[in-house]
């Protein structure tokens, strides 16, 4: 079974929907310029309502002030660090996760795999996410994908989850062509930008227990 992330929840209603539909990891973001950001507070709530799901907060370039605000709050079972954090503070970081540290590396040609070398077995997985758009405020989230098949037998170390532009008309496929054994989603389970719906969490869950068109 390919394991799912469920990004972005921002409601009790959203939790119940991702555990519902069978979520290893559920995400809550903490960066104010993402319309799927929470409080620390919030994230605290919401991660405590996730039973059954490794919980994830996700955030951009942290400091060790909002670090431990995060782990005092929500003592997340991981970190994800989807900023610019270099292998050194990914190593600093994961004091404050129960389990480990979840590096995102962004990608756009197959030169942008280089990076993943850095932080094989310094990470203890990593994302792979579409490169955002030029000037964007924000470093994920966009909805937007990229070849997925840059990512088949790249050899890492250490587990990886596919991410970037997924929904359930195009996840299986992706699956097929990366070889991942895990996915994270966000925008592509929502009605408007930051608004899950739980009708798409359940659509993405069920694509991924079908064969790929063309698979057997």
């Amino acid at each position: 079974m390919i394991k799912i992330k469920f990004c972005g929840l921002k409601t009790g209603r959203d939790v119940s929907a991702a555990q519902a539909a069978g979520a290893r990891w559920t995400g809550y973001v903490i960066f104010p310029a993402s319309p799927r950001h929470v409080s620390p507070g919030l994230a605290g709530e919401l991660a405590h309502l996730a039973k059954g799901t490794e919980t994830v907060a996700v955030m951009v370039n942290p400091d060790d002030a909002l670090l431990a605000q995060i782990r005092d709050a929500m003592r997340p079972d991981w970190i994800q660090l989807h900023g610019s954090e270099s292998p050194q503070r990914v190593v600093q970081a994961r004091a404050y996760a129960r389990q480990g540290i979840i590096k995102s590396i962004p990608v756009a040609t197959a030169a942008d795999l280089a990076a993943a070398r850095a932080y094989d077995r310094i990470a203890d997985m990593l994302l792979f996410d579409a490169k955002p758009p030029k000037d964007a405020d924000r470093p994920g989230g966009w909805g937007e994908g990229y070849d997925y098949a840059l990512l088949k037998n790249l050899g890492l170390s250490v587990p990886w989850l596919l991410s970037g532009g997924l929904d359930a008309s195009n996840v299986a496929v992706a699956v097929a062509a990366s070889g991942a054994q895990a996915v994270d989603v966000s925008s592509g389970i929502e009605s408007a930008p930051g608004i899950k719906d739980a009708a798409r969490i359940h659509a993405f869950a069920d694509a991924l227990a079908r064969p790929a068109p063309g698979q057997t």
